[in-house]
């Protein structure tokens, strides 16, 4: 078995993007709102731009917000004051150009879409939004004013990723017949608890929602849309899925199995094979560090790489590229893409029995 060292970032293969923390443009004012801890993640990959300026913070909490501008050094921050939300404060601010938005699920639509409506550009965390009709209510939206928008899928962007997808288009596995991907993990707080985010169908709580992106980013680059979907889960008493086990299949005949658990620690690995061979990551399914490569019975190697940061720093990178040269999507993770995603959901949840609050709002 031998072993290569990748040190360039390739690219999805639909994308120009660069990659590197160096200026691409005149910088760019961030906004970021929420104060947890994927928040917290991607503002230090942030800072790690060269034309990224933190601009401000919002939060529910005033100590919160106070903390978090101190913590990474943003010029300002907001908070909800007199019956005014602290982000509704933070996308009117005349200094702010992108806003990236890390609140629960079921909080997406209604953010990203005075974001929007504010003129700002927009980095929406997963899941899009609870539903496809909000998702196309928000893409209509960023159309119409010609602003940029984007799921935060910083999973496609990361060099692990970018590699994989490379030598899956170079053909040297073969055609895909079959992916295996998983995530899962035991969630720390009590599954009846309706005031943890990740259990509150208030919050678009559950493991579809939360993890399923990951697993299901191998079948879909891989594979692309699947033609037939079946869905197994466990529901907790509150409503959302405790775990998920999802099969795709495709026209080909090929087919994709998917986990994601909230109730059980998993390998955490994707496996694609083809009639040649197969693509194995180790380490991780959304930020795969090495990459197991066999080619017939023989011939194996193994692929190591070095992310920057916690990995975040490429989407952010793409965000700030795309703005900066006026488009108003990113070829790597379009809009189509997100849209698709959700409908898929959506019928997801349907067989489950998952219903969300938000489902019901017009």
């Amino acid at each position: 078995m031998t072993e290569r060292r990748f040190i360039a970032k390739p690219d999805w293969y639909t994308s120009d993007a660069p990659r590197t923390l160096g200026a691409t443009g005149r910088p760019l004012r961030w906004g970021v709102v929420a104060t947890g801890n994927i928040a917290g993640t991607v503002t230090g990959d942030l800072a790690l731009l060269e034309d990224a300026v933190l601009q401000c913070v919002s939060s529910r909490s005033q100590p919160k917000a106070a903390d978090f501008a101190s913590r990474f050094g943003f010029a300002s921050h907001y908070y909800d004051d007199g019956g005014v939300p602290g982000y509704q404060r933070l996308v009117q601010d005349p200094e702010v150009d992108v806003v990236y938005i890390a609140t629960p699920h079921a909080q997406h639509f209604t953010v990203a879409q005075a974001a929007l409506e504010a003129g700002k550009h927009v980095l929406c965390e997963k899941a899009f939004t609870i539903n496809a009709r909000e998702a196309t209510e928000l893409i209509r939206l960023a159309k119409d004013r010609g602003l940029f928008l984007m799921e935060a899928v910083w999973a496609r962007f990361v060099p692990g990723m970018q590699r994989a997808f490379d030598i899956l288009a170079s053909g040297e596995i073969g055609p895909v017949q079959w992916v295996r991907a998983d995530l899962g993990f035991p969630a720390p707080n009590d599954p009846n608890d309706p005031d943890a985010r990740i259990w509150a169908p208030m919050a678009g709580g559950g493991a579809l929602l939360d993890l399923t992106v990951y697993p299901l980013l191998w079948a879909w680059g891989a594979l692309g849309a699947p033609q037939s979907v079946s869905a197994t889960g466990t529901l907790t008493e509150l409503g959302v899925d405790s775990q998920n086990a999802i099969t795709l299949g495709y026209s080909s005949g090929a087919q994709a199995q998917l986990m994601s658990s909230l109730t059980a620690m998993g390998p955490r690995s994707a496996v694609v094979a083809g009639t040649k061979g197969y693509l194995q990551t180790i380490g991780s399914v959304n930020n795969p560090t090495t990459l197991s490569v066999q080619t017939g019975w023989q011939d194996s190697r193994v692929e190591t790489f070095e992310p920057i940061g916690r990995g975040y720093t490429y989407q952010l990178r793409e965000v700030t590229r795309c703005i900066q040269q006026g488009m108003t999507e990113s070829p790597t993770m379009p809009l189509a893409d997100s849209l698709a995603i959700m409908h898929l959901f959506d019928g997801i949840r349907a067989e489950l029995g998952v219903v969300y609050p938000n489902d019901a709002k017009r």
